[in-house]
């Protein structure tokens, strides 16, 4: 890439120099020509009345023969001082026509309006480089006499040709140690972030790139940004998934072992077997809840599940799901009950699903809490509109704000363990955002520490 780099960027200041230079030259070459010409015609004109007072009769008489021969001889020398590339005085003959033999070099009959002269009007034009110009003169017995003047036009570029020559050169020069330069310094970056990359692909996760100074926002430096936490995700989702594989691997041995050893238990004959009937019962009911969780996360995850959405009273479905928990809240000494409800409230959501939100939220709570767990559904309006929320709350010992940005991560462990340690798959909380956002849905928690933790679900409200 940067050998690439370098051919452009030297390419591109080579193009730039060539256009530069031909476009100087054009433009040179085209004022060298508009200011020949206008001072050909100047000159032309200038001449021509000098060359008029040789051939003035002022007496009346014609001119002799020596004196037409002394004029012709003032002229030849005027040819000799003159810095001209082509220099001519010709006459026209009656019936227009010129000696062209006797036009400077380059210089043809076409190139000459020679009414115009005849009318005495100045005549210039050029042929690639070559610019001349005519003017009229009288000459003895009413004929006409043209000076014929030619000129190269010089762009005056000889010298400036050689500095412009050596000054591509030393541009050429440093565009190439430009390109280098600034090729290193692109492509190091580019390369450092591929081997970073076919490293974490080879499970080098604690891979890091050193940020490239620049500030933020650059191309480069977002390249490295991205990169760094690409492997920090694929760095915590590995330890995550080896902290979920011993947290399931746990809660699979423990029923595992209760049931094999009160089935021994009951293989030997020792010990009470409806009490071992209870426990393997209670232990499998453990190890279905944990699989059911398993298997619902894996399909809201693949977005293989289907949502039968209908209309579902927010409100009245929150005071069921309390009363069903009522029983195992004050077998554990807490108090729950249910506030809001007495107006509708409905959302389009599936009955079950939603039952099963609100079911994973309490029991969730009821593990931390200290004295109870209050359920509230109610209205809230908005500019945006309407939304049915219920909150969970319950007075525990409050969420780590370390840990609060994660609670609904699948294969998080917070730093604070619950009061109560009772059997759970720890996936619920998980399973309901998955659930509430397939329902067009928020879900968010709030807590401080101390005080308790409070979950809000928010579905749009319906008419």
């Amino acid at each position: 890439m940067t050998r690439r780099l370098v051919v452009l960027m030297v390419g591109l200041v080579a193009a730039t120099l060539v256009i530069a230079g031909l476009g100087t030259l054009v433009l040179a070459n085209v004022r060298a020509r508009a200011d020949t010409e206008t001072n050909l015609r100047e000159q032309a004109f200038n001449t021509a009345a000098n060359v008029a007072l040789f051939f003035d009769e002022s007496d009346g008489e014609e001119l002799t023969e020596d004196q037409q021969r002394q004029r012709l001889r003032n002229l030849t020398l005027l040819r000799r001082v003159v810095d001209l590339d082509g220099f001519a005085v010709l006459a026209v003959s009656t019936d227009g026509a010129i000696e062209a033999d006797q036009l400077p070099a380059g210089v043809d009959e076409t190139m000459l309006d020679i009414e115009s002269l005849q009318q005495g009007r100045l005549v210039s034009g050029h042929d690639g480089d070559l610019v001349h110009a005519a003017a009229p003169f009288d000459l003895p017995q009413g004929r006409t006499g043209v000076i014929v003047l030619s000129q190269e036009a010089n762009a005056g570029l000889g010298p400036a040709a050689r500095y412009f020559v050596l000054a591509a050169i030393a541009s050429a020069l440093l565009a190439l140690l430009a390109a280098i330069l600034v090729g290193r310094r692109v492509t190091q970056p580019i390369r450092a972030a591929s081997a970073a990359t076919t490293r974490i692909a080879a499970g080098e996760l604690d891979t890091r790139l050193p940020t490239p100074s620049g500030r933020a926002g650059e191309e480069l430096v977002e390249l490295s940004r991205h990169v760094n936490e690409m492997a920090e995700s694929l760095e915590r989702a590995r330890a995550l998934e080896q902290q979920f594989l011993l947290s399931v691997s746990h809660d699979l041995r423990t029923p595992l072992t209760s049931i094999r050893g009160y089935a021994e238990a009951i293989s030997d004959g020792a010990g009470d077997p409806a009490r071992a009937a209870a426990v393997i019962s209670s232990e499998a009911r453990r190890l279905e809840r944990l699989v059911a969780d398993l298997l619902d996360l894996a399909k809201l995850q693949a977005s293989s599940f289907s949502l039968h959405l209908e209309p579902v009273d927010l409100g009245q479905l929150a005071a069921v799901a309390v009363e069903g928990f009522e029983p195992d809240a004050a077998e554990r000494g807490l108090m729950i009950r249910a506030i809001g409800g007495d107006a509708p409230l409905p959302v389009s959501a599936d009955h079950d699903r939603l039952g099963q939100v609100a079911a994973n939220l309490i029991e969730n709570a009821m593990k931390y809490a200290t004295t109870g767990v209050v359920v509230r559904a109610s209205l809230e309006r908005s500019a945006v509109g309407n939304w049915a929320v219920m909150t969970v709350a319950d007075d525990g010992q409050g969420i780590d704000p370390a840990d609060l940005p994660h609670v609904f991560e699948r294969l998080y462990v917070a730093r604070r363990r619950p009061a109560r340690h009772e059997s759970s798959s720890g996936l619920g909380l998980a399973i309901v955002k998955q659930l509430v956002e397939a329902m067009h849905g928020r879900v968010s928690v709030t807590s401080a520490i101390g005080e308790g933790t409070t979950f809000e679900v928010r579905l749009p409200l319906v008419d």
